[in-house]
């Protein structure tokens, strides 16, 4: 089925489905339509039941059981648009077969190169068949490998009759990269006692541990005036946001963290005299830490407001939180994906997530959802790549927790 999965992601990643900040209605971007509309032809072809779309592009399908067996219901998701950090317009992917460890000239004119000295992990992937684009887009295994994955073996398990297993639900959200994913997930409707989503990195990855995760907005109000006659009368908003900025951690940034560490980051700054704007994110696994973090923002906010005569608002929003809460209760479902991986002869890993998934926002909503791999590295980036052998491998995943779980014990 190599050649089989190395066509449906190409078809895949080539149709742009970039998803947009700041837009209110979902998904944010009609264009991702234009592939959920093919994947739902493509599920009806293949033989799935139940297959639809709602007017929210969210794709739901069906595989049945073909076991008299009681076995539950599981399902596995995926999200179809892409980053808006970097573009996806016209993505062009090369395929190189049999990799050999050096570097990848992905465009000569514009001498963009994937090293091998910025980034080892390619050493891995020594004789695969890596997929990268021309330089000039990011390429979209985030997480158009993870819906390619999942079609691929809701496609094997049909064509595999012998290979028994329960009811299998799936399902392909919109706008998952502007945290938006879940917003209108019918929990319900889809019928599961849990789910997979496939949107991990590198093989053998089963993650169950993510970020708490909240978003602030601080705006500045200066007074301009003429700088001729400014004197006692200007308030600079931007020197108020830069003195601001300087007090919070300097090592608690993305940049100097790592596995648990948890941080501010600063992602953008809009500013003139009369008015600057600040956009943070703030991240910690640990929940107590987290609070702490936000608390910090507030004083913070507060004290300079002390100073400087009320000028600053604050906007915070908690965005997701730690799956690990939900999912620790019910362990076996990692357990099962744990036993699939080292079945297929991979090492299980279960690093925290540095980030999150729909995954988090699905388990606080009633269905506990640990992500797997889906094999992509250098997310939402020009040097995003990903080997065909990690999706095959995560397509056989899928199919090797069908197969255990109908050789399990539910009694």
């Amino acid at each position: 089925m190599k050649e089989q999965i190395l066509d449906r992601f190409l078809r895949y990643v080539k149709v742009d489905t970039q998803s947009k900040f700041g837009v209110e209605k979902i998904p944010s971007t009609d264009k991702q339509f234009n592939l959920s509309n093919q994947i739902v032809e493509e599920l009806k072809r293949i033989g799935l039941s139940d297959v639809e779309i709602d007017e929210h592009c969210y794709i739901m399908a069906t595989l049945p059981a073909n076991t008299d067996k009681k076995i539950p219901t599981i399902g596995f998701v995926a999200h179809v648009d892409t980053s808006p950090d970097f573009t996806a317009t016209g993505c062009e992917p090369k395929v190189w077969e049999n990799y050999d460890g050096k570097d990848l000239v992905l465009n000569e004119t514009g001498g963009i190169i994937l090293r091998t000295s910025e980034f080892p992990e390619m050493l891995q992937f020594i004789g695969q068949t890596m997929i990268t684009t021309n330089g000039m887009t990011l390429l979209g295994a985030d997480d158009k490998a993870g819906v390619t994955e999942i079609v691929s073996a809701m496609e094997y398990l049909i064509n595999h009759p012998e290979i028994k297993h329960g009811k299998i639900r799936i399902c392909f959200t919109p706008d998952e990269e502007v945290g938006r994913g879940a917003d209108l997930f019918d929990v319900e409707k889809f019928g599961a006692e849990w789910a997979y989503t496939m949107d991990g990195s590198i093989p053998g990855e089963i993650e169950y541990e993510n970020f708490n995760a909240a978003y602030a907005e601080i705006d500045i109000q200066g007074k301009i005036v003429h700088p001729g006659s400014a004197k006692n009368k200007m308030v600079n908003s931007m020197y108020i946001a830069a003195q601001l900025m300087l007090e919070l951690p300097t090592n608690e940034v993305p940049e100097k963290t790592e596995g648990y560490e948890g941080f501010f980051h600063l992602t953008s700054i809009n500013g003139n005299v009369d008015k600057t704007e600040l956009r943070y994110i703030i991240r910690d696994h640990d929940t107590e830490k987290f609070k702490a973090k936000k608390l910090f923002i507030e004083d913070l906010v507060n004290h300079f407001n002390t100073k400087f005569d009320n000028r600053i608002s604050l906007k915070l929003t908690d965005q997701y939180y730690n799956m690990a809460e939900k999912v620790k209760p019910v362990m076996h479902i990692v357990d099962i994906a744990k036993e699939a991986i080292s079945a297929l002869g991979m090492k299980p890993i279960t690093n925290p997530i540095r980030g999150g998934t729909d995954g988090s926002r699905l388990s606080f909503m009633g269905l506990p959802c640990p992500n797997i791999f889906a094999g992509g590295l250098n997310f939402h980036s020009r040097y995003e790549y990903v080997a065909l052998e990690s999706i095959v491998a995560a397509t056989k995943t899928i199919v090797k927790i069908a197969e255990i779980m109908e050789k399990r014990n539910w009694d």
